[in-house]
């Protein structure tokens, strides 16, 4: 619950939130909790704002996959994040790592006032 400010009067706001994640190559689970598996090499939009909502903030989330050496299945090799007019992109060889608008940062990164928050955990990221 997010409380603030309305018209002079206070009003609090029931926050709501869901999860989605990629694991490996080829293994997605949807916000609504579908798992799902992309076993190709193409680029996938995994997630995005069908119609416009005054409440969110417009974004989209792409995936690229790769194919994996040695192996018959496929690898993630980036994800890019856009989101507020700022483009973010980790590359999988990049560790520890990623551009932002085309520039290198380190991680942990906080960015859009503290809005978007992208942190190393373990061999995994975590995008908040």
């Amino acid at each position: 619950e997010r409380c603030e400010m309305v018209d002079g009067q206070p009003e609090c706001i029931q926050e709501t939130f869901s999860t989605c994640w990629l694991s490996g190559g080829p293994h997605y689970r949807s916000f609504d909790g579908k798992a799902f598996d992309f076993m190709g090499t193409c680029a996938y939009t995994l997630t995005t704002i069908c119609s416009p909502d005054p409440t969110l903030p417009a974004f989209s989330v792409e995936v690229k996959k790769e194919e994996k050496e040695n192996s018959k299945v496929s690898s993630i090799g980036s994800i890019t994040i856009h989101v507020d007019n700022i483009t973010v992109t980790a590359v999988r060889s990049e560790n520890g790592m990623v551009r932002v608008n085309n520039h290198r940062s380190r991680l942990p990164i906080s960015l859009s006032h503290g809005k978007l928050r992208i942190h190393q955990k373990g061999k995994s990221m975590l995008i908040q």
